[in-house]
């Protein structure tokens, strides 16, 4: 029976690392989500979110890859956005 961590997630999810692409990339997918939230979520690094995307799931996910790297091109391009956001924000003290 797997365990699950602090945040919910299955702890042998860092094990497996084909696995744990397919659920970064579907997280992503369905959520919209940034690579931060998504690192953030499953308990590793930004570095391991990118590579599992970039290099790991191409290998063989492709259509999988093909999804998320839309999301993640999206974000990219509004990720001034956000940042100008969180500026404003930050000096309204909000």
């Amino acid at each position: 029976m797997p365990r699950e961590n602090h945040c919910g997630e299955c702890c042998c999810v860092k094990g497996n690392i084909e696995e744990r692409a397919c659920r970064l990339a579907l997280y992503i997918i369905e959520n919209k989500a940034t690579v931060r939230g998504a690192a953030k979520k499953f308990g590793v690094s930004k570095s391991t979110v990118h590579k599992d995307l970039s290099e790991r799931l191409p290998a063989f996910n492709r259509t999988l890859y093909l999804q998320v790297k839309g999301v993640l091109e999206e974000n990219k391009a509004e990720r001034h956005i956000r940042g100008g956001i969180a500026t404003r924000r930050k000096y309204k003290g909000v």
